[in-house]
């Protein structure tokens, strides 16, 4: 597989195990910056993805895409029963049926070799042609993506994005990617983590991972891998991800120096950012806030450092008792992002791990901190999002946002939850989509997710699916909130099924039809019960639907309105109870 923009050697290909690495870039870096180098090959391991089996898709459904000049949009089509009219929804999926040795197709490819071809300053970045003027496909996929206007749309999400106030990841070396946007005017996102460890997982399983975890409906994918084949584990999941992936870079260049964070560098630190944009790395999660004179006001939290790329910056800091080198020589990194358009997710590494420190003096001081870094950034034409706690309790989630709009100039805002209550291990992918909705409706534009794990191991399959599923919840619940045009859509097309007990387009138009018709077939498994009127929850006599239908029936039959049906149905049932002498019971014998 090549993981480069342009063309080399063998670009299409693949070998035994998936990767090639002798492709010539033909972007004009390479993996030591200077444009005309080869990439030096992966090494050779046993095939990882030989025993994966093909993700099976949803009921009922079938991807479609919308045409429109040279942009093809993906979407699910739902076929509903009861004479209704498909119903889209939103698909993250990707292509199917490719095989995973060689990758997705490379769906902008030619949108890239277009606009280098027609003069190249060396600045890919979508904010860059978007200050330009330009609007570039990746914008016309992403209005129709977003459902705008088909007219003022494409111009809507050009002008958001030159503002700064949204972002497209798209790396030019990762052309298999789907376009989308994070900003707080589009449709809420969310973002799964994946990555093995040093003591659980490998390639397969992280490949497996993000094949599932898009399925349900992750828009983005972070691969924080910290144990063996670093490199490999990247290559193989952006290859076959039609989603933005992103990565913290300091990981890696940890387990360069063996763990010791005393011998990081600058030169291994922009080193490693070349290898990672080469292999086509759309977002890096950067710690440049955590500056020397803020880590003494972490000595008295309840929790201290929490992040992991943090304490290594803190930690890093405290060796030297120098400032953060990821914030002194921030602008040396905006010379290799903007290359490549790979966007700053600006890391908060001072974020709260714990309600008890929620809004204190060091994760005040490194927001505002992000913000003056935003400005370096967009002085670049570099696009930029902001990291967020964490563990806030709901009464101080609001300030959060107002200030992270204030002092970043409502560059996008990207949470991990926030958790509003620490009480619950095992269950923090619900203490902490609760906090997401919040901080969703209040203007966030992505939410990290969590899953059951959190604090307690890595994720396994299950635990990935139950954290996207909650916080597809909290992401849509927060478009309601918002107010954004055609959230409810969904809402009203469920409901009205679920009023006229079409059970299988219930189950077909929720988020995971697969346990919603589980829990349905529990206690009424036959084929039948699939035309019932009335589930096991309240029976055949007392379901409040049943009983509303057949007051709207009376009303039709005897051409009364629903009110005026209602009280003729209750005073005959009135008159009922009198004759049979105001018996509660009545003996049917």
């Amino acid at each position: 597989m090549s993981a480069t923009h342009g063309t080399n050697g063998n670009g299409n290909g693949t070998n035994g195990n998936g990767t090639n690495g002798n492709g010539t870039n033909g972007s004009g870096t390479s993996g030591n910056g200077n444009g005309n180098g080869k990439r030096a090959s992966l090494p050779q391991v046993a095939d990882p993805v030989a025993d994966l089996a093909p993700i099976e898709g949803f009921p009922a459904s079938e991807k479609i895409y919308v045409l429109a000049d040279d942009v093809r949009v993906p979407v699910r089509r739902v076929h509903l029963s009861g004479g209704e009219a498909p119903f889209d929804v939103y698909d993250t999926s990707g292509p199917t049926g490719h095989d995973l040795h060689v990758g997705l197709p490379k769906l902008r490819k030619a949108w890239i070799d277009a606009r280098i071809a027609a003069g190249d300053d060396g600045n890919r970045t979508q904010m860059h042609y978007a200050r330009q003027g330009m609007i570039t496909p990746e914008m016309r996929f992403i209005a129709i993506r977003e459902g705008l206007d088909p007219v003022t749309g494409p111009e809507f999400v050009r002008s958001e994005v030159a503002r700064g106030r949204a972002i497209i990841p798209a790396n030019i070396n990762h052309p298999e990617s789907e376009p989308m946007i994070i900003g707080s005017k589009f449709l809420t996102k969310i973002n799964a983590n994946i990555g093995n460890s040093a003591v659980s997982s490998s390639i397969g399983e992280e490949v497996d991972k993000l094949r599932w975890s898009i399925k349900w409906g992750a828009d983005t994918v972070m691969d924080l891998s910290t144990g063996d084949n670093i490199h490999e584990t990247r290559e193989w999941i952006i290859r076959n991800s039609p989603v933005p992936i992103g990565t913290v870079p300091i990981y890696q260049c940890l387990e360069k120096v063996k763990g010791k964070a005393e011998d990081l560098t600058i030169e291994l630190f922009l080193e490693t950012l070349i290898e990672q944009a080469e292999q086509g790395v759309d977002y890096f999660t950067i710690h440049a806030g955590v500056r020397l004179p803020y880590i003494p006001w972490t000595a008295n939290r309840t929790t201290g450092i929490v992040s992991r790329g943090g304490s290594i910056m803190a930690k890093w800091c405290l060796t030297h008792h120098k400032e953060n080198f990821l914030y002194t020589e921030f602008e040396r990194i905006c010379e290799v992002m903007k290359k490549y358009d790979v966007a700053f997710s600006l890391g908060d590494g001072l974020r709260p791990g714990s309600i008890a420190d929620a809004n204190d003096r060091a994760q005040l001081a490194e927001l505002e901190t992000l913000g003056e870094l935003t400005k370096i950034a967009w002085k670049h034409d570099i696009q930029v999002m902001i990291e967020g706690p964490g563990h806030v309790p709901m009464h101080k989630i609001k300030e959060n946002v107002d200030l992270q709009m204030q002092l970043c100039q409502e560059a996008p805002f990207y949470t991990l939850g926030p958790l509003v209550t620490d009480i619950a291990p095992g269950y923090d992918h619900i203490t902490s989509a609760i906090g997401a909705a919040m901080i969703g409706w209040f203007g966030t534009a992505m939410l990290c997710y969590v899953t059951p794990k959190e604090h307690l191991g890595l994720p396994n399959k299950k635990d990935v699916k139950d954290g996207v599923i909650a916080y597809k919840i909290a992401a849509h619940a927060a478009d309601l909130a918002k107010g954004h045009p055609g959230a409810q859509r969904r809402d009203d097309a469920l409901s009205k099924a679920r009023f006229e007990f079409r059970w299988q387009d219930q189950f077909h138009l929720s988020l995971d039809p697969d346990t919603a018709q589980d829990f349905h077939d529990e206690t009424l498994p036959a084929p039948a019960a699939k035309g019932a009127h009335f589930c096991s929850m309240c029976g055949p006599k007392f379901c409040s639907m049943k009983i509303t239908q057949d007051v709207r029936d009376y009303a039709a039959s005897h051409g009364l309105t629903d009110e005026a049906a209602l009280t003729a149905g209750l005073a005959e049932k009135a008159a009922e109870f009198n004759q049979v002498g105001q018996a509660l019971y009545v003996d049917k014998a």
